[in-house]
């Protein structure tokens, strides 16, 4: 096995982002938390109320020799509508932001060629940050693999994370896990 990387993206409520990647081959951990606010160690409460500026975000570990940086960015871009600012879906506030908060020179390089290839597939403008560097807060134990328990008993997520699968499923059959 590789060297491990990590990607760390905000694509609204953070559940749901987390449900994708942990579907992908290559992949070997999905953390929820938040970064790029004013605020230490803030609570899901404090990032929820949208005054800490913090987003909603997951940190995707990942083998790059099975899955590029290119690839989870790809994923990430057809999994959420990266043209609606400071949303997604019925989630609003600038803590649903679309973002990216790439670690070094090279994944920023790499969020912006991503940026430019997947403008093709949305008929508005990506309005997608890159955004960083920031300090990344680990969100709380129960925010951690939601879908796998809790989830799966929310209304909210019933309704948001089965059609993101089916989305991944579809445009990247040969990433996914059976």
């Amino acid at each position: 096995m590789s060297e491990q990387a990590t990607a760390i993206l905000a694509g609204g409520c953070f559940w749901c982002t987390e449900a994708v990647f942990r579907d992908v081959i290559g992949v070997s951990k999905v953390e929820s938390g938040y970064l790029g606010g004013h605020v230490e160690n803030p609570t899901y409460k404090q990032v929820c109320s949208g005054s800490t500026g913090h987003a909603e975000a997951i940190a995707v570990t990942f083998d790059p020799d099975v899955v590029s940086y290119g690839q989870i960015l790809d994923m990430f871009f057809a999994t959420h509508d990266p043209t609606q600012l400071n949303r997604q879906g019925n989630d609003v506030g600038t803590q649903y932001r679309s973002a990216i908060f790439p670690l070094d020179d090279s994944q920023r390089a790499e969020a912006e060629a991503g940026i430019a290839r997947n403008q093709a597939n949305w008929p508005q403008p990506i309005v997608t940050t890159i955004e960083g560097p920031a300090k990344w807060y680990p969100a709380e134990d129960y925010h951690q693999e939601y879908w796998e328990g809790e989830g799966q008993r929310n209304p909210y997520c019933l309704a948001i994370i089965p059609p993101k699968l089916m989305k991944l499923r579809k445009s990247f059959a040969d990433k996914v896990k059976a």
